[in-house]
């Protein structure tokens, strides 16, 4: 039941950088389609460039090379890989952009004929290619921004009612069951500070200082370091806080010892509500090897969403449990640290424990 930023569930955001030809060619053995559109491959003993999913045999990997783009391949006297057909991504994704403008530009959400007409695409097609592109359906993708719409409005003081509908719901029943889902309370409570929530929390010690471990009846919805029942407290300051029961005294021993051995990894219950984008970036977060780092931009890729570099760091940022959901893995493209909420000496000793280079 994390407060969620303003952050829509995709933001446009410039690519990402090529990666380096080692990682180009790992991802054409993997067949990796979230490389889609960052890169292309150029089999010099066949004139041809694709896109990395391509399905087509690999050539040995002394005859390929990797430009940046289809317009360098082909100035370069590549011609377009007819199986793969990589000329193509460009199409979608603009496609995908002008639907996303669409959808946000609406008072009500459109139907999916409505926008596949409007983009120029078959419904079906383009469902499947919008959920490709963004990691979410055109109707979640509409969910999730009206959603947040509704928490923008709420934070601006005025009535429940009129939130409602400012932010594009033509019924109070609909935004109810959308902000239980990505607010984690009803409208009503988000408004009022967590009123109706009710939140067991402790802090215990750990080899990298106290941590915070808080929980609602579903699950752990904050592991921070260095915070309390203050800091607690202003999240939710009209919530129902008590202190921990045998039930969280026995998973914030688990989180200590998580800490201690970060690799270990633990089978915890979450309750950490977001956009589904912010879903999306945290799990892929949690599927990072211990020992293995990502940067921000293959984050976005992993979940479908390349250009979103900016806003997987801003998920990456908004993520609420510490070392559970190892945000601590992800580092910036040149191989530098980055930011951590909680400070880049525990990034740098958790990274350390789990062996990582």
């Amino acid at each position: 039941m994390n407060q969620m930023t303003s952050l829509s569930p995709v933001t446009p955001a410039r690519s990402p950088a090529m990666p380096d030809a080692d990682a180009c060619w790992r991802a054409f053995l993997a067949r990796d389609r979230a490389m889609d559109g960052r890169f292309v491959g150029c089999v010099v003993t066949t004139g041809i460039y694709c896109k990395p999913s391509c399905a087509a045999r690999h050539p040995k990997r002394e005859n390929m090379s990797f430009l940046p783009d289809p317009a360098g391949a082909r100035a370069a006297g590549y011609r377009a890989c007819l199986r793969c057909r990589p000329d193509e991504i460009g199409r979608d994704r603009l496609a995908v952009e002008k639907a996303i403008a669409l959808i946000e530009a609406a008072e009500e959400a459109p139907r999916l004929d409505e926008i596949a007409d409007h983009v120029g695409y078959a419904p079906h097609h383009f469902h499947r290619l919008f959920k490709r592109e963004t990691g979410l359906t055109p109707a979640a993708y509409a969910r999730g921004l009206r959603a947040e719409r509704l928490k923008a409005a709420l934070d601006q003081g005025g009535s429940v009612t009129e939130a409602i509908y400012e932010a594009g719901y033509n019924a109070p029943s609909r935004a109810y069951a959308d902000a239980e889902k990505h607010l984690g309370m009803t409208p009503t409570a988000w408004k009022d500070g967590g009123r109706g929530a009710t939140i067991r929390w402790r802090t215990i010690d750990s080899s990298l200082g106290p941590v915070l471990v808080a929980a609602t009846d579903r699950g752990l919805c904050r592991i921070s370091f260095g915070e309390g029942e203050a800091e607690l407290r202003g999240r939710f300051p009209h919530a129902d806080i008590r202190p921990a029961d045998p039930a969280l005294d026995a998973m914030a021993q688990r989180v200590a010892a998580l800490v201690d051995d970060p690799a270990a990894g633990a089978d915890l219950p979450i309750d950490v509500r977001g956009t589904e984008f912010q879903q999306a970036i945290w799990a892929a977060l949690r599927a990072i090897p211990p020992g293995e780092t990502r940067s921000y931009g293959d984050i976005a890729a992993a979940i479908g969403r390349p250009g979103a570099v900016r806003a997987a760091g801003t998920a990456c940022g908004d993520n609420n449990l510490a070392v559970l959901i190892p945000c601590h893995r992800v580092v910036r493209s040149d191989g530098s640290m980055g930011g951590y909420a909680w400070g880049l000496d525990r990034k740098q000793a958790l990274l350390a424990r789990e062996g990582a280079k």
